[in-house]
């Protein structure tokens, strides 16, 4: 009886055959893209600067103004509690951004080509890059959450409330981590990535119930403010940290209380993230080393 040989390892091509798994390669990927965000946290601080300024100046120089709005609507609110959910979901949107950046500088630099010609799965590529970004957006958005209970802001739901906002801003963030990184894939370049994303995240933001309730805006804010992403995003945080129904887009009245308003936002972010991501997973399916040359 013969010895296996080292031939015997070897795949229908004669090359040596690989030993990755989808989750392990997931997880390289996972370790990569944290070891690079730790080697540039200017990247981290930027992308949790702006929203940082908007927490501060909405609710410090705009805070009665736009209080007062807010109390109409839903009164005993404090503006800081009212404005903490739409800036968690900023965070997300932000930090959503520079995915497709990091995506460009690998292809700038070749990287992206090597991983091309890996024999690691393309959709486990993009899904440890994206869990990745994902729990530096949880990151971010726990930071923001303490920063603005320091500023006066109350999550009545408590912790629990705090870490379902947490899982609603990272839920959200994924449509647009897809979509940044298919602009990456398409474009190629940062300038046209940075520019076409940050393009869309202000007239997002402002176009929905993010700063203010949505009554108190012209109609033609509200009529876009139903197919903004943000709007459902934001209403299903507020709801969770308020403690109630508080979406203003769709009326249903199937779960009850607070639940009225989270379950229709969550079900539009979900929807959009399949879409969105499965886009992006194709593209990076279809690319190749002759692609990003």
């Amino acid at each position: 009886m013969s010895t296996p040989s080292a031939d015997d390892s070897r795949g229908p091509t004669g090359r040596p055959a690989s030993g990755n798994t989808f989750l392990g390669d997931v997880w390289v990927n996972f370790k990569r893209w944290n070891l690079k965000a730790v080697r540039n946290p200017f990247v981290l601080v930027v992308s949790l600067v702006q929203p940082i300024i908007f927490l501060v100046l909405f609710t410090q120089v705009f805070g009665n103004v736009a209080g007062s709005a807010v109390n109409q609507g839903l009164p005993g609110i404090s503006y800081e509690t009212y404005l903490l959910p739409a800036i968690a979901i900023q965070v997300a949107l932000a930090s959503a951004i520079t995915s497709g950046v990091g995506l460009v500088n690998d292809i700038e630099n070749g990287m992206f080509e090597k991983v091309l010609v890996t024999p690691m799965n393309r959709t486990a590529v993009f899904l440890g890059k994206t869990a990745a970004e994902l729990f530096r957006i949880a990151v971010q958005i726990v930071i923001i959450l303490g920063l603005g209970i320091l500023l006066g802001a109350e999550i009545v739901t408590g912790l629990v409330g705090a870490l379902a906002i947490v899982a609603v801003g990272i839920l959200f963030s994924l449509w647009f981590v897809a979509f940044s990184n298919g602009l990456a894939i398409i474009t190629r370049d940062q300038e046209s990535t940075i520019i076409a994303a940050n393009l869309l995240q202000f007239p997002l933001l402002f176009l929905s119930s993010a700063f203010l309730p949505l009554a108190t805006l012209p109609d033609w804010i509200q009529t876009f403010a139903r197919v903004n992403p943000v709007t459902y995003g934001v209403d299903a945080a507020r709801s969770l940290m308020l403690d109630r129904d508080v979406m203003t887009v769709i009326d249903i009245s199937w779960f009850g209380g607070t639940l009225d308003g989270v379950v229709p936002g969550l079900l539009v972010l979900i929807g959009l993230d399949l879409v969105l991501g499965g886009i992006a997973v194709s593209l990076l399916s279809r690319a190749s080393s002759s692609d990003v040359k």
